[in-house]
C-alpha cells in the first residue's frame, strides 16, 4: 500500500454545490442566502453561541452558590468500606484506588459513615473527626499523608 495509491470509497466524497451560477441552476440570484439580512452580506460571521441579540442563555440562567477557585476536592471513602480489608492491613490511598474504593486522581478523605471492627493502619490525606474516632476505637491508627 502506497500513499499515492490511496483512494476514497465510491460515493463517499461529493462535489460541493457551486452557488451563484445562473438562474437555471436553482442556486442563482441570492444563491440560497435569502433577501437582505445579516447573513446575506459578505463576510457575515457570528460566534456559535450568538442568539441574534436575544439575552443569551448563560445570562438568563440564575447563578447559585459559590465555586471556590482554589478549593481542594477530596475523594470520599467511608469507614464502612474499609471493612473489606483484612485486620492489620496498611490501607493507603494507593491500596484504596487498587480496591476501587477511591476512583480517580486526587486526595482521599476518610468519612465516618458505617462501622469498622478491624484493626487497620489507615493512611489518607484527611480524616473527619468522627471517622478518626471510629478507627481508633477499633484499635487502628490514622496517619495523615502529604502527596
Amino acid at each position: 500500500m502506497k500513499l499515492h495509491a490511496l483512494k476514497s470509497n465510491p460515493g463517499s466524497r461529493k462535489r460541493t454545490q457551486r452557488v451563484g451560477r445562473g438562474e437555471s441552476s436553482g442556486w442563482g440570484k441570492t444563491a440560497g442566502r435569502g433577501h437582505k439580512g445579516q447573513h446575506a452580506r459578505a463576510g457575515s460571521k457570528t460566534r456559535p453561541t450568538f442568539e441574534g441579540g436575544q439575552m443569551p442563555l448563560i445570562r438568563r440562567l440564575p447563578k447559585r452558590g459559590f465555586n471556590q477557585a482554589f478549593g481542594t476536592v477530596y475523594l470520599p471513602v467511608n469507614v464502612g468500606a474499609l471493612e473489606a480489608f483484612e485486620a492489620g492491613t496498611e490501607v493507603s490511598p494507593a491500596t484504596l484506588r487498587a480496591a476501587g474504593l477511591a476512583c480517580g486522581a486526587g486526595p482521599v478523605k476518610i468519612l465516618a459513615q458505617g462501622e469498622i471492627t478491624r484493626r487497620l493502619e489507615v493512611k489518607a490525606h484527611a480524616f473527619s473527626s468522627a471517622a478518626r474516632a471510629k478507627i481508633e476505637a477499633a484499635g487502628g491508627t490514622c496517619t495523615v499523608v502529604k502527596d
